[in-house]
């Protein structure tokens, strides 16, 4: 018997965030974690700091250089990420 009130643990989870950080943000998470899996071993060694605000991805990175790089293949990095996810969640990227 189920009953059509009840929850499964992970709905109320998911619910739970969206209701205190808005929709979206475990997809958020989910990119950010994804991040080393998109640029490999090398460029998440070198990534200080990743994070989402307003459909922006910000990253900090330790080399000038690998800053100048990336900013080249931003709208590749953006395609890849925006598939982890299943939908346009990121719209620009912001290498610091």
């Amino acid at each position: 018997m189920n009953d059509p009130n009840q929850n499964t643990i992970g709905e109320l989870i998911k619910a739970f965030y969206e209701e205190r950080k808005g929709p979206g943000y475990l997809d958020e998470v989910k990119v950010v974690k994804g991040w080393p899996e998109v640029v490999g071993p090398f460029i998440a060694h070198h990534t200080r700091e990743v994070n989402v605000r307003n459909g922006v991805l910000y990253v900090r990175l330790t080399s000038d250089s690998l800053r100048t790089e990336l900013s080249y293949s931003k709208s590749v990095l953006l395609k890849h990420l925006n598939e982890l996810v299943g939908y346009p969640l990121l719209s620009d990227i912001v290498f610091r």
